[in-house]
């Protein structure tokens, strides 16, 4: 029986992992589950799937998760140092869904106890990627990845020669805002934001798809998991969200995967790697698809890859600049503190706050430099935020 824990086990990555190990009972045992303030999901799961712990990321929620787990034999945990030590605890396969660059030191920690690292959390590898890479290195195991576009790539290059990569493409539905003017994106409201055309994913997330910010941080990351220089990653809008990925090899072939929007398709496959299982996912009827479309990225709509792209090039620890400011910019935009447009606005500025101060993003890449990085961005976004408003 394989041992697995999942952390950000509320979210939508979470829930359809769990959806998947319920499928196969019997062939895996729950380690840890996390989750952040939904405590009654949280221990909802926890009690279905037989939990030996489960762990809130807030403190403050500790005693509401012992009590709705009072008499069941699970564990429970809060606070950042729990879900470290969580990740510690010996398991053969982990899934890394936990929002924003919280999820790096559990993914460390989950790398340092030999699991297989089932890689949802893309802002570990923005923030620390040669970290993460090395941590895999140097404890003999392996990133997954899970992010769709990723795991299509990932798939497309099985057997392949890495050296014969010319080019990845990767796919953008174009977000909620694909097809408006560019005049109406400083008036767009956090509801329309937050509705997404084809996935069915968390607000954040979806707001990130919208502003392009998602694909941006994705450009980041396929350079770092994949080794190939920022000018062989291209970046193309497909509203059907069909065609995940593709790779475009030097004899001019191009490898596409092709799948229905559904997580479970790269969740699954982390999950059985290197096999591949049945996955309750839709059979795509291309008769009835009967045409699929491309068209390259505005990056006057989408400024988030122009500002991914510079971060690229710069190098060093301005990846977790990067995460930390858009993280902070889509809290503000959340709690109505600055408008659609001015999260970009707001993170350009914040990489130039730090390019010119030397000295800052050259530092060593420790997860201690990534933390105080991390923190310095934040504070100094919310600076932006302020002057902007005021």
């Amino acid at each position: 029986m394989r041992r697995v824990s999942v952390f950000g086990s509320t979210g939508s990555i979470g829930e359809n992992t769990l959806d998947l190990l319920a499928r196969q009972p019997g062939r895996f045992h729950v380690v840890a589950l996390s989750g952040g303030r939904n405590v009654a999901r949280l221990a909802e799961q926890a009690r279905a799937h037989r939990a030996e712990l489960a762990v809130t990321a807030f403190p403050e929620c500790l005693d509401e998760l012992r009590s709705r787990l009072g008499g069941s034999g699970v564990e429970v945990a809060a606070g950042p140092e729990a879900l470290i030590e969580a990740a510690d605890r010996p398991a053969d396969w982990v899934m890394s869904a936990i929002v924003g660059a919280a999820g790096l030191a559990p993914g460390l920690a989950a790398l340092a106890q030999g699991a297989t690292l089932a890689l949802a959390n893309k802002e570990s590898l923005v923030c620390a990627g040669p970290l993460m890479l090395e941590a895999a290195r140097r404890h003999a195991t392996r990133i997954l990845p899970v992010d769709s576009e990723h795991s299509a790539v990932f798939q497309a290059l099985a057997g392949e020669d890495s050296a014969a990569v010319e080019r990845i493409v990767i796919t953008a539905s174009g977000g909620a805002f694909r097809d408006w003017p560019l005049e109406r994106l400083a008036h767009a409201t956090l509801a329309q934001a937050s509705s997404h055309p084809n996935w069915d994913m968390g607000q954040r997330i979806t707001i990130d798809s919208a502003s392009m910010f998602n694909k941006a941080m994705e450009l980041i990351e396929t350079r770092e998991y994949f080794g190939v220089s920022p000018d062989q990653i291209e970046v193309v809008v497909h509203p059907e969200s069909l065609i995940h990925a593709l790779v475009g090899f030097r004899d001019g072939a191009m490898m596409a995967h092709v799948g229905a929007p559904d997580m479970r398709h790269a969740i699954g496959y982390a999950l059985h790697w290197p096999e591949r299982r049945h996955l309750p996912v839709e059979r795509l009827d291309l008769a009835r698809i009967g045409q699929l479309n491309f068209r390259a990225p505005d990056e006057a709509r989408y400024p988030a890859l122009r500002l991914a792209r510079a971060v690229m090039a710069r190098g060093g620890l301005m990846g977790a600049v990067f995460n930390a400011a858009k993280e902070r910019a889509l809290d503000g935009f959340i709690a109505g503190r600055i408008g659609f447009a001015d999260m970009a606005a707001t993170v350009e500025e914040v990489l130039a706050r730090f390019e010119a101060r030397p000295g800052l993003i050259e530092a060593a890449m420790t997860l201690d430099n990534v933390v105080q990085t991390d923190h310095l961005a934040r504070a100094w976004t919310d600076d932006a935020m302020a002057e902007r408003a005021g």
